[in-house]
């Protein structure tokens, strides 16, 4: 990233460019696509080989077994008791399969990755020598980036991003009539670094973007991510996963038996929420930060940031049981109030109708075996 880490006036936090000078003004044409955000935070797995889609397919949650070259999705890897251990944005170019992930969880997962190769025929590969940047499709950097883009096999190597609809297999239980989602038009360029550098040395300082800037926009689009929205608990039903890199339909994967499980005879036992902050201290929480409703605990915040139009804003996981309405946040001894938005509703999953039957017994309902805290 040293190409865009280089520009004057640019303010960094390791190999994450936070923002260009002003981080409003970056937002606000990074969402009108005249703007582009180099992405620090996340890195790239390489996957070649001629088994490499077929083996995917078997061992994580998305259908990828027939993409095409150009095609883009997104995976979960999971754990035997269906709960997140993995994410990653998927790009095939016909010979290689591109994971875009967090840079955090880019050793775990090629790792584990490689521990299931077997006698596959496939090779994992992390590629610290790719950059990546983002933007929003239709505006005017869209052209630019797409032509800077690698294509080392034919096809130009831009992700987009399934977030933007719910995708085939998928599901959504966010009930908006219009979902924030829709216009989040999101696409990652992978870029050789020579072109990042040429690219950072040809492109005008308005063209920029941050951190903070693309991490506003996901945030309003209640868009989920592996470093902020998964802890050693989560299910995918909880944060609407589902939507988009969850396949209900396909074949056996780990985890797979209580992701149905949970879809069709129970209920998650958190649910992601949007929060609109209270602006008047000019407090910005921290991710972590409590919520409570009255005196009662409820949650804590997974992401947090300053939107151009709608303030302060928050993505948190909740308990289930948390009320519908206003809520407080804590944070180093200081209450925001927070107007809360339902993503997730307390009634998500349970979507198979099968009729009741009479119980026989009064014994009390055995404990889900799988501990997971699903609740049936």
């Amino acid at each position: 990233m040293s190409g865009f880490s280089q520009i004057d006036g640019v303010v960094s936090d390791g190999d994450v460019i936070v923002h260009f000078g002003d981080a409003f003004r970056e937002q606000r044409r990074l969402a009108g696509g005249s703007a582009f955000a180099p992405l620090g935070d996340r890195t790239v797995i390489e996957v070649a080989g001629p088994e490499r889609l077929t083996w995917l397919d078997s061992i994580t949650s998305q259908a990828v077994g027939r993409l095409t070259p150009g095609d883009s999705t997104e995976l979960l890897v999971l754990d035997p008791q269906g709960r997140v251990e993995h994410a990653a944005g998927v790009l095939d170019d016909g010979a290689s399969t591109w994971l875009i992930v967090d840079a955090d969880d880019a050793d775990a997962l090629a790792a584990w990755l490689t521990r299931m190769k077997f006698r596959t025929q496939a090779t994992v590969d992390i590629r610290p020598d790719l950059v990546l940047v983002g933007y929003v499709e239709g505006g005017s950097v869209a052209s630019v980036v797409t032509s800077a883009a690698s294509a080392p096999n034919g096809t130009a190597l831009v992700w987009a991003d399934p977030w933007q609809r719910i995708s085939v297999g998928g599901h959504q239980y966010s009930e908006v009539a219009e979902h924030p989602a829709a216009d989040f038009a999101w696409r990652v360029a992978i870029l050789e670094e020579e072109a990042a550098d040429a690219l950072a040395a040809s492109i005008d300082r308005e063209s920029l973007a941050g951190f903070l800037a693309a991490e506003a926009l996901r945030v309003a689009a209640w868009r989920p991510r592996w470093k902020t929205e998964v802890d050693e608990r989560s299910l995918p039903h909880e944060s609407d996963w589902i939507r988009s890199a969850v396949h209900l339909n396909k074949g056996c994967y780990r985890g797979q038996e209580t992701v149905a499980k949970v879809h069709n005879l129970g209920h998650p036992p958190r649910r992601l929420a949007a929060l609109h902050l209270d602006g008047s201290d000019a407090v910005l929480p921290e991710p972590g930060a409590s919520v409570f409703a009255g005196d009662d605990e409820v949650g804590h915040l997974t992401s947090v940031a300053r939107h151009h139009e709608d303030g302060p804003i928050a993505l948190a996981i909740l308990s289930r049981r948390a009320p519908i309405g206003d809520l407080v946040v804590r944070a180093d001894g200081i209450d925001i109030a927070a107007s809360q938005q339902v993503i997730v509703p307390a009634d998500a999953g349970a979507t198979a109708d099968i009729p009741r039957l009479t119980r026989l017994s009064r014994r009390p309902t055995a404990p889900d075996p799988r501990g997971s805290g699903v609740e049936l």
